[in-house]
């Protein structure tokens, strides 16, 4: 792991970004990672659960502290699920790619998952907590409700979750400080080409609300491009859902 970060694990706990958040309202110095063998009530986007069996899986949430305003912030998620990305892929998970906002797949099956949570302003200081789910050695689980794979599944071989861990690290933390001088704009391209939905015609859900359009890629911001009824349009959101359309 990088040299400053201080490095708290677990055998078992209800939740890596739970714990982070603890952590935060103790004072523990930062940057903070957290990583456990096991979390008994894991949890997703929109208030989903994480399935998280013991010692199968990396569960893994890196606190850091935000100063420099919301331009911190943004694109902070895409460029999270790029880094992972990029490390299932030199671990042998070819066809890893991404989907907007912060998920990692192979085809249509979830390999990983990411979920920012702000604590504080962040519009002044704030910390934000990186939690970041890998499928890694799970090969049978009765528990999840969509489609899934694992990096054991998709190379044939056991792998080292240590391993994983640290190669994340050293992605975030390359990545990050780029991301800190030039904003999500250096990282834009990039993480489009690693976009599986190109091209895709998706819907996009918030709420009651469902729109229709082809996914044109993300802005300097990190926030959906969608051609609707032949007009680009902009969303951003914790709570937008995105779904492939019945006819793509």
């Amino acid at each position: 792991m990088p040299g400053e970060w201080s490095v708290r694990t677990y055998d078992s706990i209800d939740s890596t970004n739970a714990e982070a958040s603890r952590l935060i309202a103790l004072g523990a110095p930062m940057p903070l990672l957290v990583v456990a063998e096991q979390q008994t009530a894991g949890r997703g986007r929109r208030g989903r659960k994480w399935v998280s069996p013991f010692a199968e899986n990396l569960y893994y949430s890196l606190v850091l502290r935000i100063d420099g305003g919301m331009r911190q912030l943004e694109g902070l998620s895409l460029l999270v699920g790029l880094a992972v990305m990029n490390v299932l892929r030199d671990m042998g998970v070819q066809g890893a790619g991404l989907k907007w906002p912060n998920d990692v797949l192979v085809g249509r099956q979830k390999i990983a998952g990411i979920l920012l949570e702000l604590i504080g302003d962040p519009a002044d200081v704030c910390h934000v907590i990186i939690g970041v789910g890998v499928n890694v050695n799970m090969r049978v689980s009765t528990e999840v409700d969509q489609l899934w794979t694992s990096v054991r599944l998709q190379t044939g071989a056991p792998a080292d979750r240590n391993t994983i861990a640290a190669r994340i690290s050293a992605q975030l933390e390359a990545l990050l400080a780029v991301h800190r001088q030039e904003g999500f704009l250096a990282f834009q391209k990039e993480w489009e080409q690693g976009h599986l939905w190109q091209g895709a015609a998706v819907k996009l859900l918030s709420g009651i609300e469902t729109v229709e359009g082809v996914v044109l890629g993300v802005d300097s911001l990190g926030a959906l491009r969608l051609e609707v009824n032949g007009l680009e349009k902009s969303f951003s959101g914790g709570e937008l859902s995105l779904r492939l359309r019945d006819d793509s």
